[in-house]
C-alpha cells in the first residue's frame, strides 16, 4: 500500500497498532471502541486498525477474522507467541512497511479511552512523539510502583527523564519512528520503554498528554508481579548494553 503523501493527497495514513494475547473477552469491545477513530481518519481508505494476535490460545484470532466484514479497515494478523514487546515491534514494522504516515499504539485490555485521541492527532505535526501520561491510574499500586522504579532506572542508566515511558498510548510520525527503530533489537521485551528513551535522547520533539487509565475491562492479565520483576532484571542488563552502544555511536 502506498502512503497517501506519496500519492500527493492531503491526508495522513494512520495505523492504530493493537497487540492482543488471549483477549477473547475484550477484543470485540475494543474494536468497537477504536474503529470509529480509524474510520474518522481513514485517508481515503488507506488507514488501518491493525490488531496482531500474539499466538493466543483462545478464540482471539477467530473473533478478529469474523469481524473483518463488519470493520473493513480492520487488519488482523497472527504470529507465534513472542510477548508484548516483540509484538508491538512487529506491528510498528508492519505499519511502516504498509505505508503508514503515523503510527498509534494502544493495548487490547480496554484500559484506554479512544475519545482522548483527538488532541494527539491535532498536534501531530508539531511533535515526533506524542505520548500519554497515565493520570489517576486505576490499575493497582503494584503497576504504579513499577512505573516509578522504571523512571528512576531510566534516569540512572540513560541520563534522561521520562514522565511515563511505557504508556500504551502513543502517536509517532513514520519518519522519526523509522529512525528510532534502527536502534531497537527486534525482539526487545520493553520495546516501548526503549523507544521512549531514544526519542527523549535524540533530536526529537516529545510531548506528554494526561490520559485516563482504567482497570482492565475483562479477561485475565498475563503479566504478574513476578514476571514484571524478571523482565525488569533482564531489561536492566539490556539497557546497559544499549547505553554503551549509544555512547560509542
Amino acid at each position: 500500500m502506498l502512503s497517501t503523501k506519496r500519492l500527493g493527497l492531503e491526508m495522513d495514513c494512520l495505523y492504530i497498532v493493537i497487540p492482543a494475547y488471549n483477549e477473547e473477552e475484550n477484543i470485540e469491545r475494543v474494536l468497537c471502541d477504536w474503529y470509529p477513530v480509524v474510520e474518522r481518519h481513514r485517508a481515503d481508505g488507506a488507514s488501518r486498525l491493525l490488531v496482531i494476535d500474539d499466538g493466543s490460545k483462545d478464540r482471539t484470532y477467530q473473533i478478529l477474522q469474523s469481524l473483518k466484514e463488519k470493520y473493513p479497515l480492520l487488519e488482523a494478523v497472527t504470529k507465534p507467541n513472542a510477548g508484548h514487546g516483540a509484538t508491538v515491534l512487529y506491528g510498528y514494522h508492519y505499519a511502516l512497511e504498509h505505508g503508514a504516515d503515523y503510527v498509534f499504539q494502544t493495548d487490547s485490555d480496554g484500559q484506554t479511552l479512544p475519545e482522548e485521541f483527538e488532541p494527539f492527532w491535532e498536534q501531530r505535526k508539531a511533535y515526533d512523539l506524542l505520548i500519554g501520561r497515565r493520570w489517576h491510574r486505576q490499575d493497582g499500586w503494584s503497576r504504579i510502583f513499577v512505573t516509578r522504579v522504571l523512571r528512576l532506572v531510566i534516569r540512572l542508566t540513560f541520563k534522561v527523564w521520562t514522565e511515563d515511558a511505557n504508556t500504551p498510548y502513543r502517536l509517532m510520525g513514520a519518519d522519526s519512528l523509522r529512525q528510532v527503530l534502527e536502534k531497537v533489537p527486534r525482539d526487545f521485551n520493553l520495546s516501548n520503554v526503549l523507544i521512549s528513551v531514544l526519542y527523549c535522547k535524540g533530536p526529537y520533539r516529545v510531548i506528554y498528554f494526561p490520559i485516563t487509565f482504567r482497570p482492565r475491562q475483562g479477561g485475565v492479565n498475563s503479566i504478574n508481579i513476578k514476571k514484571i520483576i524478571r523482565i525488569g532484571q533482564h531489561a536492566l542488563k539490556d539497557f546497559r548494553k544499549i547505553e554503551r552502544t549509544l555512547e560509542n555511536s
